[in-house]
């Protein structure tokens, strides 16, 4: 049995990970953070990470940025691997998570999602074809409680793009004023609004035609589901590095 600690778990995520977690015979959820805990789990809520003193294997946080610290303290102190679901890390907050990734295991993925990281692969071995004669575009949208725009996802998508053109490219967020699109332009359009639990398009505009790549959330459980099935890969590593879903998926 994989003993997780979930770290947001009164949260929106941490409510849907807890009930997508009925539906993994080998996970147990044996205690949760919050700092704003309920009385509905059947499990141990801290407030506070360094009162955790419960025996566990993986460490899974679906919170916010800015439990990055305390996460990693506290998965340092024990030796145990962390999965950080978070969007919106600084730069040097990503650093951070690369230097101790060299210390335990730790996994990041701006998206948990299996459909979009098997979207992510297959840019990698489309873009180099395409490029040269489509324009691309990313347009993401999200509801309207979400903090951080672009959202990670998109990022993850554009970086992907971005490394696998052999030329310089740009970042163009957004668009206004008058000028001609140049040629190398990706752009990246945030739309927020209602309930969109998530949706990403991928346009390669070319001459006559266009090709679009597209990712519909229709439920947050597919963040849960992609969650839990990392810490089942995660439960197993013993090796300190970075990790992500690639590696949960074997691309």
């Amino acid at each position: 049995m994989i003993k997780v600690l979930l770290n947001g778990c009164c949260g929106k995520m941490g409510k849907v990970i807890i009930e997508a977690a009925k539906n993994f015979p080998n996970i147990e959820i044996v205690a949760g953070i919050d700092k704003y805990p309920n009385d509905q789990s059947n499990f141990k809520i801290y407030t506070n990470s360094d009162d955790v003193d419960i025996n566990y294997d993986v460490l899974l946080d679906f919170s916010r940025p800015e439990a990055l610290t305390d996460i990693l303290k506290l998965s340092t102190k024990n030796n145990k691997p962390a999965i950080l679901c978070s969007t919106g890390y600084t730069d040097e907050e990503l650093l951070l998570i690369s230097e101790k990734s060299k210390v335990i295991p730790l996994f990041r993925s701006a998206n948990m999602s299996l459909g979009v990281n098997l979207l992510n692969s297959l840019l990698k071995k489309i873009v180099p074809t395409l490029y040269e004669n489509y324009d691309i575009e990313i347009i993401e949208k999200h509801h309207n409680q979400k903090v951080d725009s672009p959202s990670g996802t998109a990022l993850l998508l554009a970086d992907t793009i971005k490394d696998s053109i052999p030329n310089e490219s740009n970042y163009i967020y957004g668009r206004s004023g008058k000028r001609k699109r140049e040629k190398n332009e990706i752009g990246i359009h945030a739309i927020r609004g209602g309930s969109i639990v998530g949706d990403h398009d991928i346009i390669f505009a070319g001459s006559g035609e266009i090709i679009e790549l597209s990712h519909k959330a229709i439920s947050r459980e597919v963040f849960a589901v992609g969650a839990l099935k990392a810490c089942e890969f995660m439960s197993d590593v013993i090796e300190p590095k970075l990790y992500n879903m690639d590696d949960v998926l074997g691309i």
